[in-house]
């Protein structure tokens, strides 16, 4: 009887567990008769000394486990279910914006999320441990966080996707907030917190360090750069004219330019230059009239931005020289020549596009062949290609996006560009910012108007008549040497 080792099971606890002990020191923890002899025989204790174990709180037939234990599986199902439901989309978030991300802020959120989705997986491993043994004491801990994120993550989707199309991550952003709703009232009824002791002055102090720090981080990484608008510079300029004596035509030269003043870069969708002429109005002497010139005429209009789509980075510059013809030397004809240009351009810190922009050109029979309906039916061509935002979470709730550019002919040429996602039309009007405000608001796309040449048509003819093909200008003499005074 001496060396018969001393068995002791005691009372069930919460989850029906009977710590079993030999000899005064714990050897584990069992939920049915077969899994205690399991343990023992672990400890060396043989089977025939069954009827000297000390039994507290119930005989061998109390194993409270083995009644609910299909209760206790499905409940540590569903959690690590919604868990990895909540950790997987997390990850691959965080994965994308972190290295992909087109601003610091963006790869800092980025990083942030995949910490997240790395507890996520942590709170995974912690449920499968609080509802089968509970051997960690901060399990039910980890959980709770688990859960908490689970509900924050499912109600931002939600709020980010309103006014965005219904998508399958709806549908997940509202299973997960029923699912934690109903995880985290289960997980506060069962005391799952109990587990942390922190001093309330340390966890304050925490709190609102980590608050300061990421609003700070905010503000300086995220809300200065998002508010910061671009400053986009365009204009002409004329050049020296030039006619071939008799001829009846004006060759000018015109500087047109667009310039980034600004701190954000951004890309060129398109670009249009138009020359008008102001048509004078003659008296019956011939000589111009005092009178209020009638409506413009278009000489000329063109692209002066080569290639479309490409970046113009702070304090970059993009200028070309066009020659324009200007038919008819009369000086009545005109009382004056104007030169104005247009560009659009959107954030390059908002969106990036994925497709090579300036390939996609189409133009002639096959716009003709691929026109949809609300396009312009007059277009000379197209642009078109997908677009990405700036993060992969905006990626997730507006879904596919593209943008397309359509150059207008006719009398009166403009540009046309539309930002939207597919099958869905929201044209970019410059006259009513208002119906562009979605567009304008998310990718920063704007209409940079630039400002107007202007020179008077007499005075063109002059300088150029001035001027002949070919001359030089006449040499300088040199300076006539002075007399010798007399002596």
């Amino acid at each position: 009887m001496a060396n018969t080792p001393e068995v002791t099971v005691g009372a069930p606890e919460e989850l029906g567990l009977r710590p079993v002990s030999v000899n005064g020191k714990r050897v584990g923890r069992a939920r049915s008769l077969k899994e205690l002899r399991r343990i023992l025989d672990r400890a060396g204790v043989a089977p025939e000394h069954e009827m000297q174990w000390q039994w507290i709180g119930g005989d061998h037939t109390v194993w409270p486990d083995q009644a609910q234990a299909w209760v206790r599986r499905t409940i540590c199902f569903l959690m690590a279910a919604g868990l990895l439901a909540t950790a997987w989309p997390l990850f691959r978030i965080g994965m994308s914006d972190s290295g992909d991300a087109l601003t610091y802020g963006g790869r800092i959120a980025g990083l942030t999320i995949l910490a997240v989705a790395v507890v996520e997986a942590l709170a995974v491993l912690a449920a499968i441990d609080y509802w089968t043994k509970r051997r960690w004491r901060y399990s039910g801990v980890v959980v709770l966080i688990g859960v908490v994120i689970s509900l924050i993550c499912s109600a931002t989707l939600l709020l980010l996707q309103v006014g965005e199309r219904f998508t399958g991550y709806t549908v997940v952003g509202i299973v997960l907030g029923v699912w934690s709703l109903v995880a985290l009232f289960g997980l506060f009824k069962c005391g799952a917190w109990k587990g942390l002791h922190i001093p309330r002055k340390v966890a304050i102090g925490v709190i609102i360090s980590t608050l300061l720090a990421a609003a700070n981080l905010a503000y300086s990484q995220i809300y200065v750069p998002y508010v910061t608008t671009p400053l986009i510079q365009s204009g002409a300029e004329f050049k020296e004219p030039n006619m071939e004596k008799g001829a009846k035509q004006v060759y000018v030269t015109v500087h047109l330019y667009v310039k980034n003043a600004g701190q954000v870069p951004v890309y060129i969708l398109g670009s249009i230059y138009w020359i008008h002429g102001g048509p004078a109005i003659s008296r019956s002497d011939g000589k111009p009239s005092d009178e209020k010139p009638a409506r413009s005429e278009l000489i000329y209009d063109g692209e002066f931005v080569t290639p479309v789509g490409r970046v113009l980075n702070p304090g970059e510059e993009v200028a070309q020289d066009a020659v324009i013809e200007i038919k008819g030397a009369d000086p009545h004809k005109y009382e004056a020549i104007r030169a104005r240009t247009e560009v659009y351009v959107i954030r390059k810190d908002r969106m990036k596009m994925t497709a090579d922009y300036e390939r996609s050109l189409v133009e002639g029979k096959d716009l003709k062949e691929d026109c949809q309906p609300g396009d312009p039916p007059n277009a000379n061509y197209r642009y078109r290609t997908g677009i990405s935002n700036s993060s992969e979470i905006l990626n997730v709730t507006r879904g596919p996006q593209r943008v397309t550019v359509w150059r207008v002919g006719g009398k009166e040429p403009h540009v046309i560009v539309d930002v939207s996602p597919p099958g869905k039309r929201m044209t970019y009007d410059g006259k009513n910012p208002i119906a562009n405000e979605e567009a304008s608001e998310r990718y920063g796309l704007t209409q940079v108007r630039g400002s107007t040449a202007q020179m008077p048509y007499r005075e063109l003819l002059e300088k150029a008549g001035s001027i002949e093909k070919g001359q030089s200008p006449a040499p300088t003499p040199p300076p006539t040497t002075a007399p010798t005074p007399a002596a």
